[in-house]
């Protein structure tokens, strides 16, 4: 009959649907080689985030929870957590309730393994739901971020909307010979189910290039700086603020005296019902008032969907005509104050579940962070620096100065966005 084929038809699509979007990534079934180490990473998370309170009494973080050291015995292994309370007060500022962190951590559905062409010798592994990456880490780049934790906590309550990406736990799972220190981070690629095209960013030319097409086929092709020549970060009047961000991140970073990071970039183009949405009156309101509300503490702020703000707490009367939704948003905005509202380079946030991370254009939707904020400009990079400079006279290449790094990358960010 017609009403079969066409349930028959919906299956398929279903079918062909759920494989597009495991492209590049493998499921950690009980044959994969990381299947015990994911199941100890599972059991280890889940008791870690039950061991934290989600309504603390106080959200001070005194000096003692930045370099706190938690173990939990398991029957086969244990799991130390490295700054626990701080860690959770970050979750705490970027809405991440407790409940829901573990939910996606510890969920029966295995971990995927994450394929692509990095050259990257860390393991990569991303929670069923895709909104978690858990990657492993050298003792050396997990102590630097550990004695690093402080100012960047600083940085993100002092720049909510930063596009520094979010680490959300340090981790260090010990069975046997098996030390494996991990880190837990949002995805910034998240949901990444319409997104055309990855690329990594850092602004130079050497080794800058990569085949669009991947020597595996299941691998997700992650493309660089010269495969983004003749394009651009197409965002109209939103432009300004992405390159005023990427200079307050770039300068963070130089102050820790880090290069080697990445500008993430992804692009999908928007359906016409979210163009239509982005002009509706009462969300542009809603969305603008989410995102200048100075009043809350910072751990409270929260960027959920506007529906959900609007629910928690009651924005604007359901009475209100739009002229007077107008006027009372109006009077929210002027009574800031302009130099902080300038200061924390604030923005319109979409209605969206990772709004931290992504920017809509007139046209299409841009997911940008910035990542791997770990290598120290120390003496083996500085003598990098000086055989590279021999090798490739004339061409611009990662490994540079701190201070040079960071303007480079803020150069590359003001000629291909517009």
């Amino acid at each position: 009959s017609q009403r079969s084929r066409s349930s028959s038809r919906r299956r398929q699509w279903a079918w062909l649907m759920s494989r597009w979007t495991l492209l590049g990534v493998f499921e950690i079934d009980e044959e994969h080689e990381f299947y015990e180490l994911t199941r100890m990473m599972k059991s280890g998370l889940s008791t870690a985030v039950q061991n934290t309170p989600d309504d603390p009494a106080s959200n001070e973080l005194s000096s003692d929870d930045f370099i706190k050291e938690e173990t939990d015995m398991h029957e086969d292994f244990l799991m130390q957590t490295f700054a626990g309370p701080a860690f959770a007060n970050l979750r705490r500022s970027v809405n991440i309730r407790e409940e829901e962190y573990e939910t996606s951590l510890a969920s029966p559905e295995p971990y995927l393994q994450f394929i692509s062409n990095s050259k990257s010798k860390a393991d990569f592994f991303i929670t069923h739901d895709r909104r978690f990456f858990l990657k492993t880490q050298n003792k050396r780049e997990i102590n630097f971020l550990v004695s690093n934790l402080r100012i960047y906590l600083e940085h993100l309550h002092k720049y909510p909307h930063s596009l520094l990406v979010k680490i959300l736990g340090v981790h260090r799972l010990i069975s046997g010979k098996t030390k494996k220190y991990f880190i837990v981070m949002q995805s910034v690629f998240y949901p990444d189910v319409r997104v055309m095209a990855r690329y990594d960013i850092k602004g130079c030319e050497v080794g800058r290039w990569t085949d669009p097409t991947p020597k595996k086929e299941e691998a997700i092709v992650i493309l660089k700086d010269m495969n983004f020549e003749g394009q651009h970060i197409t965002l109209g009047e939103q432009s300004s603020w992405l390159v005023r961000q990427v200079e307050i991140d770039a300068a963070f970073l130089r102050s820790m005296n880090v290069l080697d990071y990445s500008l993430l970039l992804a692009h999908q183009p928007l359906h016409k019902d979210e163009v239509d949405q982005k002009h509706h009156l009462a969300n542009l309101v809603c969305r603008t008032a989410i995102s200048l509300d100075q009043n809350l503490p910072t751990h409270a702020r929260s960027f959920s969907s506007c529906s959900e703000e609007r629910d928690s707490h009651t924005l604007v009367s359901q009475r209100e005509t739009a002229e007077e939704v107008q006027l009372h948003h109006q009077h929210e905005v002027h009574s800031q104050d302009p130099q902080q509202v300038q200061t924390q380079n604030r923005r319109l946030l979409p209605d969206f579940r990772n709004p931290l991370h992504v920017i809509d254009g007139p046209h299409s939707r841009y997911f940008v962070g910035i990542i791997d904020i770990f290598t120290e400009y120390g003496f083996k990079k500085k003598l990098e620096n000086l055989w590279k400079r021999i090798k490739y006279p004339r061409h611009t290449f990662s490994t540079v100065s701190p201070s040079a790094y960071s303007l480079r990358l803020v150069q590359w960010v003001e000629k291909h966005t517009k």
